[in-house]
């Protein structure tokens, strides 16, 4: 695969990715090495990992706990905890090699410790490789509120290898495809149409629609690193689908959902919107609708679930003015940013969720 560079940094593909990363980490630039890895890519891909990277530089690793839960200010202090205990210093690196929460976490981490320290991307999921390790998004939830707290740094290069992905079980691809989904659904219509006989394609396949997955991510973010226009497209369905993902965080009785689970109720919902305000006609938002619910099981909301996700968007952090802004569809493969919905609309696209 072709190398995609970004605003400040190269995104590498394969074995092309080892050996740029070689010809990173010289000796003469990294004083010492951190891999920051949870417990699942610890087992799963670190071993791999380490067997095709090629360094002098002394290496450390630092192991985290799993999961969304992890991904708060306390984690943080942990692992700042930690490197300052094994004696990383302002010429050190981090390479984060997981998933999403790893790529988040690590990443702001290095930002943050004695006042930023490079930081290189492996992502090991589908979700981490076309989003959270692209694009330069650092950061932590607050309580269960997500990605409250963060700061926006490029890492100094993004490797991404597809061999990670035979680690992964069904649920974590399917999260990650929601991701590539959305990247269809708000820049190119093409792209989204070759998801329609997904079951038909193969390994080889995935690969090139992860590249151009990245592809378009990454011209986005080229155009609008700091999210004041274009990058804001990138939050279609996290409005309603964040809120649904901390709502499932905080109620401990409830199963938790993956980010791109959550996600995926949140495209349907809003292309709801998109519908009823007159952007997106009836025939595209049922093939919207059909496609994403062919991929994902329904999710099951009860009365007082709904008010209390209608609530949570009070702190979303694209809020503006106390007011909750929604990315719409304007047809497939285009979108509008900062709209504003009535209250009632939301109600009835969970009410339409399930018809």
């Amino acid at each position: 695969m072709q190398t995609i560079s970004g605003t400040n940094y190269n995104i590498y593909f394969g074995t092309t990715g080892y050996d740029s990363l070689a010809s990173i980490l010289l000796p003469n630039e990294y004083s010492k090495l951190f891999i920051l890895v949870d417990e699942n890519t610890s087992q799963y891909c670190l071993p791999h990992f380490l067997s095709n990277l090629a360094t002098e530089i002394e290496i450390e690793i630092i192991e985290l706990e799993a999961g969304e839960i992890h991904k708060n200010i306390a984690t943080c202090t942990e692992v700042w905890g930690a490197l300052s205990e094994l004696g990383a210093d302002r010429k050190s690196i981090i390479l984060n090699l997981g998933g999403g929460v790893i790529s988040d976490l690590g990443g702001f981490v290095a930002c943050a410790f004695k006042r930023g320290i490079d930081f290189i991307n492996i992502p090991t999921t589908l979700l981490a490789m076309v989003d959270a390790s692209v694009g330069g998004k650092n950061g932590v939830d607050l309580d269960h509120l997500k990605n409250q707290i963060g700061i926006i740094r490029e890492p100094k290069a993004v490797v991404i290898d597809t061999h990670f992905l035979e680690t992964l079980p069904q649920n974590e691809m399917r999260s990650g495809l929601a991701e590539m989904l959305k990247h269809g659904l708000i820049f190119d219509k093409p792209y989204w149409n070759k998801f329609k006989n997904l079951k038909d394609l193969n390994t080889n396949h995935l690969e090139v629609l992860i590249h151009q997955s990245i592809q378009i991510k990454n011209e986005i973010v080229s155009i609008d690193l700091r999210e004041e226009n274009i990058r804001k497209s990138l939050n279609f369905g996290h409005t309603l689908g964040h809120a649904i993902e901390s709502y499932f965080l905080e109620e401990n009785s409830q199963i938790t959902l993956l980010h791109g689970e959550a996600i995926a109720v949140g495209m349907i919902l809003e292309s709801y919107l998109s519908k009823e305000t007159g952007l997106l006609n009836n025939d595209e938002y049922q093939e919207v609708k059909y496609i994403i619910s062919d991929f994902f099981e329904p999710i099951l909301f009860t009365p007082d679930a709904i008010e209390k996700i209608i609530e949570l968007l009070n702190y979303d952090k694209k809020n503006e003015f106390g007011k909750v802004q929604f990315v719409l569809l304007d047809g497939i493969g285009k979108s509008v940013i900062n709209q504003t919905i009535d209250k009632s609309l939301i109600y009835k696209a969970f009410e339409d969720y399930y018809q």
